[in-house]
């Protein structure tokens, strides 16, 4: 796969790391307006880093933007001419619809969009996919490139952004369920550091249970309650102080305030 990443920050780089650990590119370009910090990564064989979307574009077939969305259209003009049938677009710019990118490039070139979340830099993300009518035989080969970055699901777009605050702004609720669970521990006795090295393996145990066992939370929950028990005093508690409902109520604020940008 000859492969360029139009806009090589945070998001860029790693998902240039996994194509390199992944071996999954025969030739691959990082752009970046300041290359300063890419400059070490042209060390890798047929890895090429440039401030020239258009020669990076022209030496590609599948392009995949990550730069900021106030930028994303003006980079679209700007190569927009270089484009072909050839080519696969894979954008991950959060709220830029299909329909928006096809206005510049036209409905004949395969367009994707992928939203990952931040685990992509240690291969864990939670990738969701759609594409337009045609990029629909090309979505394999972005499902290819996010599954070795961890996990995909292709979905309709109009879920787009639903997905985004479950599973993007997603990882922040649980980073501060996980620092709660950490802050509880110490008010128990715990050293900080110690109770947030329980608080995070816990965390990944109760994952991995379902992950691995394809089990529903209730059945796993069921297994440690026992009648007026510990963990069913406390999981009555936390549901009396409103956890579920925060939680789902946090889920419909952000997921309202999405909706409020995108319509700007």
């Amino acid at each position: 796969m000859k492969i360029a990443i139009i806009g090589t920050g945070n998001l860029g780089l790693s998902i240039a790391k996994g194509l390199i650990k992944n071996n999954t590119y025969t030739s691959l370009y990082l752009t970046k307006r300041n290359l300063e910090p890419i400059n070490k990564w042209k060390k890798y064989d047929e890895l090429y880093i440039s401030n020239n979307n258009i020669k990076a574009i022209s030496n590609s077939d599948i392009i995949i933007f990550s730069v900021q969305p106030n930028q994303f259209e003006e980079i679209l003009n700007e190569i927009s001419s270089k484009l072909n049938y050839k080519h696969i677009i894979i954008s991950t710019i959060t709220g830029f619809k299909i329909k928006r990118i096809e206005k510049i490039t036209g409905s004949s070139i395969p367009i994707i969009r992928a939203m990952p979340n931040t685990a992509i830099s240690v291969a864990k993300s939670m990738t969701c996919i759609c594409s337009n009518k045609i990029g629909e035989k090309s979505t394999p080969v972005a499902e290819a490139i996010f599954n070795g970055l961890g996990t995909t699901i292709r979905i309709e777009e109009s879920l787009m952004q639903a997905a985004t605050v479950l599973c993007a702004s997603g990882i922040a609720f649980w980073m501060r369920l996980i620092r709660a669970t950490t802050q509880g521990g110490v008010q128990l006795g715990f050293d900080a550091d110690i109770a947030l090295k329980m608080s995070i393996q816990t965390a990944m145990g109760a994952s991995s249970l379902l992950f691995d066992l394809k089990t529903h939370p209730e059945e796993e929950i069921d297994k440690v309650t026992t009648p007026r028990g510990c963990t069913i005093t406390g999981l009555n508690e936390m549901e009396h102080q409103g956890l579920s409902s925060s939680l789902i109520k946090g889920l419909n604020a952000s997921y309202n305030k999405i909706n409020e940008i995108s319509s700007q």
